[in-house]
């Protein structure tokens, strides 16, 4: 028997009197009591699930309650299969970056926001460059509008200590 928590109630763990019932054929019996749902799962070998607690009364179903139990964790692992996790890529520039090394790292972004994923563009600033943080502001605005046409920024470009960060997502572009 399953627990009180895991899963629906089977056979003697149901508490309602009467049941809806519904034959392992997935014809509908109607209302009966619930010894009479029972012995009708036992004549066919079968179990007595509680597939639907909340209706009035619960509805139940005579079935195989092992197989039952394994379609659902086939339905729940394919669920799982089918879902995209979005990751967070850095791509890492310096306000010195030149242009070649620029066109490196968009295209590096650019094969990120494809894949769908979010890019996060991260310039350390060192020394003396912390005087100059608007060269890596007109920078990073460059980069912005080089990916606009995948996506948008999810983060604005903004200093944190030495740091500047923005992040690109594809969301973004959709809320524009």
């Amino acid at each position: 028997m399953p627990p009180k928590d895991k899963g629906p109630k089977i056979n003697d763990a149901i508490s309602a009197t009467s049941v809806r019932l519904i034959d392992a054929d997935g014809e509908m019996v109607g209302v009966t009591s619930l010894d009479e749902a029972i012995r009708k799962a036992e004549e066919a070998g079968l179990d007595l699930v509680e597939v639907s607690p909340e209706a009035n009364p619960p509805v139940c179903k005579i079935l195989d309650y092992g197989k039952f139990k394994y379609e659902q964790q086939k339905k729940a692992a394919e669920a799982r299969k089918k879902q995209k996790t979005v990751d967070v890529k850095e791509v890492k520039i310096r306000p010195t970056t030149e242009d070649h090394d620029y066109q490196v790292k968009l295209k590096n972004a650019r094969r990120f926001l494809e894949k769908g994923d979010k890019v996060k563009v991260s310039m350390r600033f060192r020394g003396r460059e912390m005087a100059h943080q608007d060269v890596g502001m007109e920078m990073m605005l460059r980069l912005k509008a080089d990916l606009a046409d995948l996506g948008g920024p999810e983060m604005e470009p903004k200093m944190e200590g030495r740091q500047m960060l923005m992040i690109i997502s594809a969301d973004a572009k959709a809320k524009d």
